[in-house]
């Protein structure tokens, strides 16, 4: 039998694919040609992310959320601050804050308060925003001058105020002499001290306010307004159907910073009217808290009334986001 050659085409055509294998001294493959594993995009950014988050994220743990936690724990117990002991006693100190008269009034004098001091400004902020909405010579200047209260040192602001209240050779009292009207004695009066205060509140709270209305209202899209008035609507009725509507996601931020800012007001109560004002009528409940923590070192009962605080903010919350709207109207 006579073996014939084959022909090297044929060779190369029907010979099987040799796998080449880059191999190392031990024969495994090396690992710089092994696939490389591929990071998820954004990974980095991530990264960065939460490194440049982490002195903010700190910032809050350390100031507000620990602060928070033990205010909730303390009030709970007899936390002698001098002695450095604390004793459980269960909801003692909330029955010694609620038997306290002078605790009850300073609540019902932080309603009051809040009660004429947001809607009364929120009101002037809207007329004004309005007002200075329109194109005129000088409205930059305008929205300064009503913006301005709102940077002003707020001790700086009472004091001012207070000269303006003095019964003899004050300002309002001189104003009402005009008129025939024989002021009272503003701060030194029971009955009218917390009503100074209020109108120095109003006075001071407006240029935020109107500043965010204002911001709203440039936000606001002309056609709908040009829509209105070839369909003959009113000023009036394109207020009332087109611009309070549109106004309702700066209605509702601006209703809950103002009920905040107002629960919390002090430095200008505790400058026109020290120690709670005459007869403790312009004692609310922050300048309470405090004069129980730092007067009376009583910090267990102090605890007591910020979680009070806190709940009387919550509950106004939730009231005032059902009162403006759902949240899907809000955003």
């Amino acid at each position: 039998m006579t073996l014939v050659p084959s022909h090297p085409a044929v060779e190369t055509a029907t010979r099987r694919p040799e796998v080449h294998r880059y191999t190392g001294s031990s024969g495994s493959p090396r690992r710089g040609d092994r696939p490389r594993r591929v990071k998820k995009f954004g990974h980095e950014r991530r990264r960065v992310a939460l490194l440049l988050l982490a002195p903010s994220v700190i910032h809050l743990v350390w100031w507000i959320g620990i602060p928070v936690v033990a205010t909730f724990a303390l009030a709970f117990t007899d936390y002698d601050i001098l002695a450095g002991t604390v004793t459980f006693n269960g909801l003692d100190n909330f029955q010694e804050i609620f038997s306290d008269p002078t605790w009850n009034s300073s609540i019902w004098h932080t309603v009051v308060f809040t009660f004429f001091t947001v809607p009364v400004a929120m009101a002037i902020a809207v007329v004004l925003a309005l007002l200075l909405n329109v194109k005129m010579r000088g409205s930059a200047w305008y929205r300064t001058a009503v913006f301005m209260p709102h940077v002003t040192a707020t001790v700086a602001i009472a004091l001012v105020w207070m000269w303006m209240f003095e019964p003899r050779l004050g300002v309002v009292n001189t104003m009402l002499g005009w008129v025939g009207i024989d002021g009272p004695v503003w701060l030194a009066d029971p009955d009218w001290a917390l009503t100074a205060v209020i109108v120095v509140s109003i006075w001071k709270g407006i240029g935020i306010k109107m500043l965010i209305y204002l911001a709203a209202l440039q936000a606001m899209p002309d056609d709908v307004y040009e829509a209105a008035r070839i369909d003959g609507a009113s000023q009036v009725r394109q207020f009332f159907s087109i611009t309070l509507p549109l106004l309702k996601p700066a209605t509702f931020f601006v209703l809950v910073v103002s009920i905040i800012d107002s629960f919390q007001a002090f430095d200008q109560l505790y400058v026109l009217t020290p120690d709670g004002g005459p007869g403790n009528s312009t004692t609310v409940m922050t300048y309470e808290i405090y004069r129980t923590a730092f007067k009376e070192f009583n910090m267990g009962a102090a605890c007591a009334q910020s979680v009070v605080l806190f709940a009387f903010l919550l509950v106004l919350m939730l009231i005032s986001r059902r009162l403006t709207g759902k949240e899907d109207d809000v955003r």
